[in-house]
């Protein structure tokens, strides 16, 4: 179909725009181009994962790259570390250069008999040490105060209730959220004894309705659990955190219109190492899923566009 066909078809075309990329192209401009309050509001949800979870950074430089438009962002875990400097206005680049930071600072000399020692010192990975990144970065700033929209996921250990911060500093809140259950000590905050949002909101495409989304492209980093048998305490636990991932995962991702789904799923949630492979994993993934994800925002805004059209 040719777009001055898919003009002429009106709200219709939209049940027959194919695959054709002059067409996807040319319909997702027209999207673009819609002025402030008549594009839907696109909401870019990053899931948890872990070390898994840099892979949104990749997935971040293909959108950023094309033009994508995100307005809102949420995250778990991972995704709430990433998508809060997102949020802020942090450049794919210099995302890119905080992982490789992180990556040479963490990521040497992993093996069993140091393991749990490096997990639990002043590192990415433990709650002092993500801290200490996200107010270097991001400062006192409040939610309030960033250029996107932004919300994260944690959970009250004490009663299993999901918790959805939209307010107050946000570098404490997204410690809460990317805090490990089993792993770090729970982070005190609010009156509440907050853990890791991944345990009950793995794809949080709720939080980015909240905010205002009305079409949500998420991207889901789950584990490859599969046939796997854990030969210790940390990777049994690894593989329950996994598993329950993957089964909120199941129900939350059929809630988003559109998915980036990076095949990182071998990564363990320690391997700072493999951060550099994640990334390009993310950015694969995303150059593959962009054209489906360009396709369903312009089949979503055609009711808008066509109705542009037919003021003109």
């Amino acid at each position: 179909m040719t777009l001055a066909l898919a003009l002429a078809a009106g709200p219709a075309a939209a049940r027959t725009v194919g695959p054709d990329a002059l067409l996807r192209e040319s319909l997702f401009g027209e999207v673009k181009r819609l002025p402030a309050g008549e594009r839907p509001v696109v909401g870019l949800v990053l899931s948890a994962g872990a070390v898994r979870g840099m892979a949104h950074v990749g997935v971040l430089q293909v959108l950023e790259d094309a033009g994508f438009p995100v307005d809102v962002i949420a995250g778990t875990s991972m995704g709430a570390f990433v998508g809060a400097f997102a949020a802020a206005g942090t450049g794919a680049a210099r995302l890119r250069e905080l992982a490789s930071k992180v990556t040479l600072s963490t990521g040497s000399d992993l093996n069993k008999v140091r393991l749990i020692s490096m997990l639990l010192s002043d590192s990415l990975l433990s709650s002092a040490g993500m801290e200490k990144v996200l107010t270097a970065e991001l400062g006192d700033k409040r939610f309030d105060q960033l250029p996107r929209p932004f919300a994260c996921v944690a959970m009250d250990i004490r009663t299993g209730e999901k918790v959805i911060f939209r307010d107050g500093p946000v570098a404490p809140a997204v410690r809460a959220s990317a805090n490990l259950p089993g792993i770090f000590k729970p982070v005190a905050y609010r009156h509440r004894w907050l853990v890791d949002g991944g345990v009950v909101d793995y794809v949080p495409v709720d939080a980015a309705r909240l905010l205002g989304a009305e079409w949500v492209l998420a991207s889901v980093t789950e584990g490859d659990f599969t046939y796997t048998n854990p030969t210790n305490v940390l990777l049994t636990l690894e593989q329950v955190i996994d598993i329950r991932g993957s089964i909120l995962s199941r129900q939350q991702r059929r809630e988003a219109d559109a998915l980036i789904e990076p095949s990182v799923g071998d990564v363990s949630f320690y391997e700072t190492s493999r951060i550099p492979e994640v990334i390009i994993g993310g950015m694969t993934a995303a150059a593959k899923g962009l054209p489906a994800a360009k396709e369903s925002l312009a089949l979503y805004s055609m009711p808008r566009l066509w109705r542009r059209w037919s003021a003109r």
